[in-house]
């Protein structure tokens, strides 16, 4: 009996150490060392910690993509500017067409090479030399007095002009002036 007893004792007494170092090792979870972590941990803080640092550097970089991209617009539209003689026609000359409206008698008059096209009314070429207008479109010279077509692309050699014979409507393309 007395072996039964020891068998008993040293049965409580192994379950007691197993026991024991069973709750040592799940004490031990959590620490610096093993951290444990939880699924609502993951799910909130950490997931809005990491969003946030995310959303961060997202908006630093489009930033920074943005001020690039605002850099090369306006370098683009600068050398298109510089392209196209420095932005839109002026009576002083320019590389696009200027719309120009004209009353009954004023006269357009334009340097060597200025190119104008009716648009709409009437329009004589008010020239003092031959020839008055070269009529770029049909491959003919308009003298002066002479009537200019709609939608006609016509050259000035020198100093020629154009008299409008009512309200006339031009796109002007070069350097003129209004009489």
């Amino acid at each position: 009996m007395k072996r039964h007893a020891l068998r008993t004792v040293l049965c409580v007494l192994l379950a007691a150490v197993v026991l024991t170092a069973f709750a040592y090792l799940a004490g031990g979870g959590g620490s610096q060392g093993d951290p444990l972590v939880t699924l609502s941990y993951l799910t909130g803080a950490f997931t809005d910690q990491v969003l946030e640092k995310v959303d961060k550097a997202l908006e630093e970089r489009g930033s920074a993509l943005r001020r690039e991209l605002e850099q090369e617009i306006a370098q683009a539209e600068q050398a298109l500017r510089d392209q196209l003689g420095g932005g839109a026609p002026s009576p002083g000359g320019g590389a696009a067409y200027a719309a120009v409206t004209l009353s009954e008698g004023q006269t357009l008059r334009g340097s060597a090479g200025c190119e104008v096209i009716l648009r709409s009314g009437s329009a004589v070429c008010a020239a003092s030399g031959s020839p008055g207008l070269v009529d770029a479109t049909s491959g003919g010279s308009l003298s002066n007095g002479g009537s200019l077509q709609q939608n006609h692309l016509y050259l000035m050699p020198d100093a020629q002009g154009v008299r409008a014979s009512g309200a006339v409507t031009l796109l002007v393309r070069g350097s003129y002036s209004i009489l």
